[in-house]
């Protein structure tokens, strides 16, 4: 993961990029954001641009439109931008991030039980 988190803007073209899984051009990325939020296509071609320097996403310059790629799997970004957030926010401490999740009410009925077989599978896969 590069040292560069996306920014709010990024992260939205990376989420049309992750859910299309495949290749996009500027204007089909465009077409998908411009759904929730009138998006200019010179701004979305211009954070491409961007993000294609800053290692996000990969450019593919062989056609006449250039298409794009994301260099990290959705994951893999959000791994990162959460040990970020944890270390900064949360002294690094993960039990501080779920307890502040909790007592936040930021979780539904639905997701504590996830979150609690998620715990019962973690410590199962420590214990070998």
């Amino acid at each position: 993961m590069p040292n560069t988190h996306p920014t709010e803007g990024e992260l939205a073209i990376l989420r049309v990029l992750w859910a299309h899984r495949a290749p996009m051009t500027v204007r089909e990325v465009h077409a998908e954001l411009s759904r929730g939020k009138d998006t200019a296509y010179t701004t979305v071609l211009k954070m491409l641009t961007i993000m294609a320097d800053k290692g996000l996403v990969q450019r593919d310059e062989s056609e006449r439109s250039h298409t794009y790629l994301p260099v990290h799997a959705e994951p893999v970004v959000q791994g990162s931008l959460l040990r970020d957030l944890m270390r900064k926010a949360f002294s690094g401490s993960a039990l501080t991030l779920v307890q502040r999740a909790i007592d936040d009410d930021v979780a539904s009925p639905e997701e504590l039980d996830e979150i609690a077989r998620l715990i019962v599978r973690a410590k199962a896969k420590r214990k070998g």
